[in-house]
């Protein structure tokens, strides 16, 4: 990525405005034609959204949208869609106990509500705040129930001499308790919230749970199994590289292989996979600035979270900047396809949306800017003012080259805001239109709501404020 140092917050507020003028039209689009009946909306195809009966994951980003478009316009139409389409729709996913998407539904809902009336953008009552909070640690309860042990108890970090973190469980994904999934990682965030509300989950004999550290201990591990540092791991150990997902041995709790379900293949990087990873470790080390060190001894210590999460952070922004974003910082979607060879040497030029080998995923991008812009900033004001800046500046590159026509849905018919985005390669559920051989022109709920949360955050940079659910 060609990383351009003199953007500013400042200087995106005109892409930003109308970044904000396409979504009001893109949520009024989708609320005026969305069938509930017909499961919760994913992707497009021919431009109009669409479910996909997998998981019910992308419903709190649907509505979660609404409140972003009311954080960032006052305009009160869309708090109270947000609120209208959230008691009504949102309380089975609290409860969900076969999923590891609390996060993405639960904190982009009631997280988001919560969090406006208690910046005081929104009016609202105690009870309101009660009720959200309610949700919140309901949510980030049943989330860490849904977890299984490894048989990696002794402490670990990539980090030369540093005390390590035992790698000792995970929250498992959909697939079942042998699976931990990359994605999870920004699910962490509803076990967190739910822990600095004062909640525990309580588990067998009354034993209370801590849900900070079952948080960190699911880092741990996914940072151990999921993320490689360059060191040997395997043949294919390339620092900063992703495996979308790691497969344990339910028996004994080992670990056995990296597998993939999205991306390519186990030893590539499927590029949407490491943006949640870079992004959730990024907002984690937010986290930590909020707990007591004491909170952090039974996890390690506050030296050994920290490297940990710094470490996993910086590999895979660097690895993204650096092994295999195109020249304007938009990924492809694995790094190494089948026919990402045919493309040629893609980080000396820009993303090419309409190549007839491989797609871009526009979505991993809008993910990954955020947590380099929430990375950097967190570097920064630990005293690293050169690596904070190179990870700032390439979260303001990114939006400033996902802020255009070129990749936002100017089409007034077209209901996504995040155009080129891909959802399932592997499976072929994306839409290829006539005339060409790849996925291009479509959106997905996901890359339309973080669109959204990325200009939102760049937005209150701007004004000297930030964007933080903690």
């Amino acid at each position: 990525m060609k990383i351009n140092a003199t953007l500013t917050p400042a200087k995106l507020q005109k892409k930003i405005t109308r970044l904000f003028e396409l979504s009001g039209e893109k949520i009024d689009l989708v609320n005026k034609s969305w069938d509930p009946a017909q499961g919760t909306p994913v992707f497009t195809i021919k431009g109009k959204y669409t479910s996909r009966g997998w998981t019910e994951w992308t419903q709190g980003f649907q509505f979660g949208m609404s409140f972003l478009q009311y954080d960032a316009t006052g305009d009160e139409r869309y708090l109270a869609l947000g609120r209208e389409k959230t008691l009504k729709y949102m309380a089975s996913h609290v409860s969900h106990v076969g999923v590891h998407d609390h996060g993405f539904n639960n904190v982009s809902t009631y997280g988001n509500l919560r969090r406006l009336i208690l910046e005081g953008r929104a009016a609202g009552s105690q009870d309101e705040v009660n009720y959200t909070e309610m949700a919140l640690k309901a949510s980030g309860a049943v989330q860490a129930a849904r977890f299984v042990t490894t048989n990696a108890t002794a402490p670990w970090s990539p980090v030369k001499g540093s005390p390590g973190v035992a790698p000792s469980g995970y929250v498992y994904s959909f697939n079942g308790p042998q699976s931990l999934f990359a994605d999870t990682i920004r699910s962490m965030r509803s076990l967190v919230v739910a822990h600095q509300l004062g909640h525990v989950l309580m588990g067998e004999g009354d034993k209370p749970i801590n849900l900070l550290h079952r948080a960190i201990t699911h880092a741990a591990t996914t940072a151990r199994f999921n993320v490689f540092y360059g060191q040997g791991r395997d043949s294919y150990d390339v620092r900063g590289r992703v495996a979308h997902e790691s497969i344990f041995n339910r028996n004994d709790g080992q670990f056995r292989c990296p597998s993939s379900q999205q991306g390519f293949s186990p030893f590539t990087t499927w590029t949407r996979g490491a943006a949640w990873i870079i992004c959730g470790f990024a907002e984690q080390l937010e986290v930590l600035d909020t707990v007591k060190g004491s909170d952090l001894d039974a996890v390690g210590g506050r030296r050994a979270v920290t490297d940990l999460f710094v470490e996993t952070a910086r590999a895979t922004s660097d690895y993204y900047i650096d092994g295999y974003s195109a020249l304007d910082g938009v990924p492809y979607w694995d790094s190494a396809a089948l026919n990402s060879h045919k493309l040629g040497d893609i980080t000396k030029k820009k993303a090419d949306i309409t190549n007839p080998h491989e797609p871009v995923d526009s979505s991993a991008a809008a993910i990954a800017a955020q947590g380099f812009i929430r990375l950097g900033l967190w570097l920064q004001a630990k005293g690293d003012k050169k690596a904070g800046a190179r990870y700032l500046q390439a979260g303001l590159t990114v939006a400033d080259t996902l802020f255009t026509d070129e990749y936002l849905g100017v089409n007034k018919k077209h209901q996504g805001l995040l155009l080129h985005s891909v959802y399932h390669r592997p499976n072929g559920w994306d839409h290829i239109a006539p005339g060409q051989k790849v996925p291009n022109g479509e959106a997905c709920m996901w890359g339309d709501y973080h669109a959204m949360e990325l200009a939102l955050l760049i937005q209150r940079l701007a004004q000297g404020k930030y964007l933080t659910f903690f």
